[in-house]
């Protein structure tokens, strides 16, 4: 998948669920009724492409601008990284959670859930290693590829 469909995929998930709310999603409900869960879970469905989609474009600029090319410490600082971007979009929610007050749940899609900021950013984790499992092989043959900016030559480059 094209990074520029894997970005589509993702503002589309964020925008249908934020024209709906998260939690009242029609594709949310069908899910729910589909599979007679208690909870709707939509919105876990974003916070996995919140960690799949940025993976690759995270693991490309790390290994572009730095001296760590196909060491064993780029796909954990991927999803270091990927990790650091969920936590974020869940310090945004907790701040909008104060500022809305009584009506956050709903935006939220919490649904009276305690566990659901450790489910969100566990999911965007797993969606990272998910990410780099599937696609680092296909991402490392187009960065060799003959006329593209390869991270190994980038790496050459770049002073010791």
């Amino acid at each position: 998948m094209s990074r520029a469909a894997q970005r589509s995929l993702l503002a589309l998930i964020l925008v249908y669920g934020g024209h709906y709310t998260y939690a009242r999603t029609p594709l949310g409900f069908w899910f729910q009724e589909l599979f007679e869960l208690s909870r709707h879970r939509y919105h876990r469905l974003g916070h996995f492409a919140q960690g799949f989609v940025p993976a690759v474009a995270t693991r490309e600029i790390l290994s572009r601008t730095s001296t760590l090319g196909s060491s064993c410490w780029l796909p954990l600082l991927t999803v270091c990284v990927c990790l650091a971007i969920s936590a974020t979009y869940e310090l945004d929610e907790w701040w909008a959670a104060l500022l809305v007050g009584a009506g956050a749940d709903e935006f939220l899609a919490t649904q009276g859930d305690m566990w659901d900021t450790r489910w969100d950013t566990f999911l965007a984790t797993i969606g990272t290693i998910l990410s780099l499992v599937m696609l680092s092989a296909t991402h490392d043959r187009q960065l060799e590829r003959p006329g593209s900016q390869c991270c190994h030559s980038a790496r050459a480059r770049m002073p010791r």
